[in-house]
């Protein structure tokens, strides 16, 4: 294969590929200008704005407890600029450092504020759009592109996502298991802390007397995730937002690159059939790459998810 990921041997790990990066990747980029993007419903979305004046812009959504300054958007964000592309990173509600306003938060179907960030930032003046994202952002952006189906915007050009979680129901039964352990504790330290700040505000609504006792997706889904977006419980919540149910209805060419050795991710998460992967999508399925991981020590920083973004563009734009 022309874009076969190769690791050292000493990186042909999913564990260690998952936490490399976020414990010593380091991206150096401008810094961003920054935007509050009001919503419908009197809450607000915080956009990072990379622009050097191109017609051509790049729309990056982050991973779960991520935001827009992490080093695998920074990393992708550095390679676009450098190829004349703007870049658009942007924060779910209560990332970024700033807390949303109303009871709900972000999940891995609110296409609403990708579709709301896509439009404002087509509405700028750009005549061609790329979408990005990774994890949880991956799932956002391919369910989004299902949904929008036929009536999609001609100027978006197509998609890659990363480390896809497109089967929200087995990457949770996956990160429930003893040997996941660590992800899952570091998920829920982080999501503690927001669930806090949300009881002081919405007491009435959200109740964390007992949060210790939770200790999976299983059961943070069903108390917290599914009752303040809507859904019925948490596996409502799962097989309404997969993205695996709607990757044949998207209409431009999509790249899904999941890591074999990716810990987060269930068997259902390799698509191989053309009935479930469509017409545009295309899943790549290196042997290793860990969630989110890739890592490469070229001499130019990049890793090797940036130069296949940068070759995937190259064949559609």
């Amino acid at each position: 294969m022309a874009h076969q990921y190769r690791p050292p041997p000493w990186l042909r790990s999913g564990h260690l590929q998952s936490v490399w990066p976020s414990l010593f990747r380091k991206v150096s980029v401008q810094e961003p200008v920054s935007e509050v993007l009001p919503t419908a419903d009197d809450d607000e979305l915080h956009l990072d704005w990379h622009r050097q004046g191109s017609h051509r812009l790049a729309i990056i959504s982050h991973g779960l407890e991520g935001h827009s300054r992490r080093p695998y958007v920074l990393g992708l964000t550095r390679a676009l600029l450098a190829k004349g592309w703007d870049v658009l990173a942007w924060n779910f509600r209560s990332c970024g450092g700033v807390m949303n306003r109303q009871p709900r938060f972000y999940h891995s179907g609110a296409t609403e504020d990708l579709r709301q960030v896509v439009r404002h930032g087509l509405a700028q003046g750009y005549d061609t759009a790329f979408l990005s994202g990774f994890s949880m952002g991956g799932n956002l952006t391919l369910l989004y592109l299902g949904e929008q189906g036929e009536r999609v915007d001609s100027r978006i050009c197509g998609a890659v996502a990363y480390s896809v979680p497109c089967d929200l129901a087995g990457s949770a039964d996956m990160l429930a298991r003893p040997s996941r352990k660590i992800y899952m504790q570091r998920f829920l330290k982080d999501l503690r802390v927001k669930m806090d700040e949300k009881s002081q505000t919405f007491p009435d609504l959200i109740d964390v007397e007992d949060f210790g006792s939770i200790q999976s997706f299983h059961q943070f889904d069903d108390r917290y995730t599914a009752p303040l977006h809507g859904f019925r419980d948490a596996a409502d919540y799962w097989a309404q937002c997969s993205a695996l149910g709607r990757l044949n209805d998207i209409r431009v060419p999509a790249l899904m690159i999941n890591a074999a050795d990716d810990p987060f991710l269930s068997r259902k998460c390799f698509p191989e059939s053309p009935s479930v992967l469509g017409a545009h999508v295309r899943l790549e399925a290196p042997r290793w790459g860990g969630h989110v991981g890739f890592v490469e020590h070229g001499h130019d920083g990049y890793y090797w998810s940036e130069r296949r973004a940068l070759a995937f563009l190259r064949g559609v734009v």
